[in-house]
């Protein structure tokens, strides 16, 4: 296992520059970000200072605006440039993308009501000058709406930015496949991925709409210029399609290929199946407008692909291999194929270990190629779950592994996860607790009083309202008694199991309030009280508005601060912290710096230890777009990345958890 080291001396290596150069598949201007923050901020300054050429001119500046995740740190932004360096918004006229139908302008899911939380009511624009489509319109009235729409931004002197986002589908607004290039602002119906994908926001996929108004194509193509942001590995595979794939109605966004001042902004995770990402070589060949760096990340990364691309062991792939596939320049800097393939594979071979926690001295034995002996023995380790299962879905093997060899483990759950629970299944515990009140005469007027109160709530609620703070305090305590049990049964003591309730997350919404102080000062609370050698951490880093990701910033900014701290330095100097990926994908072998393997038996605890979860069992309130169970998806991810490190030529596993070592850079 590698050196525990503070992360105050851990060297800050820049990523590597190969994704900044375009390659010639690319057929529509891209640029590439190391983080997301770097997007919605370049994107940001490019609208203010269109808002301020346009205003010293005495001309209106006309924006194209959308809604979902992808821009609100866009918006975030432009309030803060308002705020702090006085950019106004008074010759500002808007015009949204698309609107729910049908949808109330008040209701949680409003864009009406997205555009004014996100941006319009904490900046001086004119509301007269915001349009967003009506959701209110009847379907007679739908149509003639749609056309006094484009009528609108054509008197306005039609639309001089247009911001988009990207959906899985491909779609630009709500465009969803088949939608033509000449079309115009309408009621459409919406794809089920797109549905899919609104769940969260709607408390539940059957309260998604089914329809919708959008810009057509042809509206959005009309704009004088048209910028599009996407973020996340979710995103990569349509992004990939959009921008090097054929024109085609089948991926409405693909269409920006035709525009003449279209501009792409990508994070690195969203870029990953480019080709300048992908396999940054071939478009080094192709170009020759730049020489890659060779060093051991993108060594490693181009043997890893090449391997997997002419489906054979490491040691099998031969210097024809390497020559027929745009790797000679690698090759001849690094001599003899069987050189190159044999430094790969023990890089890999190192990654394994059986041992996450490090091996005692007392179990070494001659010939042992496993971890050197660890000086500290056992560890105090600290697993961070930011929802109340992401500890048993994501690292589970590797947690019950820890525990059996004999380290004092923690586990935080940093959010209740009170907003996950269906309303039948609170019902069903409010049932079960009135029933065991009665059984043993605990029953009392306040408690039959508040048990039918809260029941009434629950049968009287409609799709998609916020449930109360005491329905939210009940899902809460669902979530709780699962973790617990989950906990437990992998072998962590109760009083090891610390559940901190941050208050970023306690809204009842899928939209939180912002990291505080207080949400810091509970996560260092915890570290100081525990002093872990070892912290896990939920890594996803692709999505720039989840829960995973605003936790893993809470964790890293009291890392930080911790170890600014004279009094907190000698142990933080001996803590390392891992990454471990979230429920919806795995870290890729070449990324892997451990690799945890696991036994059949261990497979099988760890889907018992997800089993406790029941309220998420069979049909979770939020999947995702993947419709398997959390077993299913963590069960097949763990196999399908042994099944990857046998194909690569290593030994065979049934499974294997894999994670990363935080360099110790900031979030953002």
């Amino acid at each position: 296992m590698p050196t525990a080291q503070s992360i105050e001396t851990k060297p800050v290596t820049r990523t590597p520059a190969y994704w900044e150069t375009a390659s010639p598949a690319e057929r529509t201007p891209t640029r590439v970000f190391a983080r997301a923050k770097e997007v919605s901020a370049t994107v940001a300054r490019e609208i203010a200072d269109l808002i301020r050429a346009k205003a010293a001119k005495g001309e209106r500046c006309v924006l194209g605006l959308a809604t979902g995740s992808t821009p609100t740190g866009v918006y975030d932004e432009l309030v803060r440039l308002h705020r702090e360096e006085g950019l106004s918004f008074k010759n500002v006229v808007t015009f949204n993308l698309d609107e729910y139908w049908p949808m109330q302008p008040h209701e949680l899911q409003s864009y009406h009501r997205f555009m004014r939380e996100h941006l319009f009511d904490r900046i001086d624009i004119d509301p007269a000058n915001t349009h967003i489509p009506d959701g209110t319109s009847s379907e007679d009235e739908v149509r003639a709406m749609c056309d006094g729409y484009e009528r609108m931004i054509r008197a306005a002197g039609g639309v001089d930015l247009q911001l988009l986002g990207i959906g899985r589908t491909g779609h630009i607004g709500f465009n969803e496949p088949g939608s033509s290039r000449s079309s115009r602002t309408r009621l459409i119906t919406l794809d089920r991925v797109t549905r899919k994908d609104a769940a969260s926001d709607f408390f539940g996929e059957e309260n998604v709409p089914t329809r919708a108004v959008t810009m057509g194509v042809g509206t959005i193509l009309e704009a004088k210029r048209v910028v599009m942001m996407a973020f996340g590995e979710g995103k990569a595979p349509v992004v990939a399609r959009a921008i090097e794939g054929a024109v085609t109605n089948s991926v409405a966004a693909s269409f920006l290929q035709e525009h003449a001042n279209a501009q792409v902004y990508l994070d690195l995770a969203a870029a990953a199946e480019l080709e300048r990402c992908k396999a940054p070589w071939a478009s080094a060949n192709h170009t020759g407008s730049h020489d890659l760096e060779w060093d051991d990340a993108l060594t490693r990364k181009a043997v890893i692909w090449l391997a997997r691309t002419t489906k054979k062991a490491i040691l099998k792939l031969t210097a024809e291999d390497y020559n027929e596939h745009h790797l000679q320049d690698l090759l001849a800097g690094r001599g003899k194929a069987y050189d190159l393939n044999i430094s790969v594979f023990r890089d890999l071979q190192r990654s394994i270990t059986g041992w996450p926690g490090g091996k005692p001295e007392s179990r070494k034995q001659a010939g042992d190629i496993d971890r050197p002996g660890d000086e500290i023995f056992p560890k105090r380790v600290l697993v961070f779950s930011p929802h109340p299962d992401d500890d048993v879905i994501s690292m589970g093997g590797t947690l019950i592994r820890l525990v059996d060899q004999g380290h004092e483990v923690h586990v935080a759950y940093q959010t209740s996860g009170n907003i996950a629970v269906f309303d039948a299944e609170a019902l069903r515990f409010l049932d079960f607790a009135s029933d065991f009140n009665g059984m043993f005469g605990f029953e009392g007027a306040k408690t039959e009083r508040m048990e039918h109160d809260i029941a009434r709530t629950l049968k009287a609620k409609k799709p998609g309202e916020v449930d109360p703070p005491e329905v939210q305090r009940l899902k809460a305590l669902i979530r709780r008694g699962e973790a617990k049990a989950a906990g437990i049964y992998c072998g962590v003591p109760e009083e090891r199991l610390h559940f901190l309730d941050m208050p970023f997350y306690e809204t009842g919404r899928v939209r939180k309030k912002p990291l505080s102080a207080e949400d810091i000062e509970i996560v260092k609370s915890l570290l100081r009280r525990v002093k872990p050698h070892l912290v896990y951490a939920a890594g996803d880093l692709s999505d720039p508005h989840g829960t995973h990701r605003v936790c893993l910033s809470a964790i890293f900014r009291a890392l930080r601060e911790c170890a600014a701290e004279p009094a907190d330095q000698p142990w933080m100097k001996q803590c390392t912290t891992w990454l471990y990926r979230g429920a919806w994908q795995e870290w890729d072998v070449e990324q892997t710096e451990m690799a945890v393997p696991l036994s059949p038996d261990e497979v099988a605890r760890k889907r018992a230890a997800i089993f406790k979860h029941q309220s998420q069992k069979d049909r979770a309130l939020f999947p995702g777009a993947d419709e398997r169970e959390f077993w299913q998806r963590a069960e097949q991810r763990n196999a399908q990345t042994a099944k990857l490190y046998d194909q690569l030529g290593l030994q065979e596993y049934e499974a294997i958890e894999a994670f990363v070592r935080w360099d110790g850079r900031p979030l953002d």
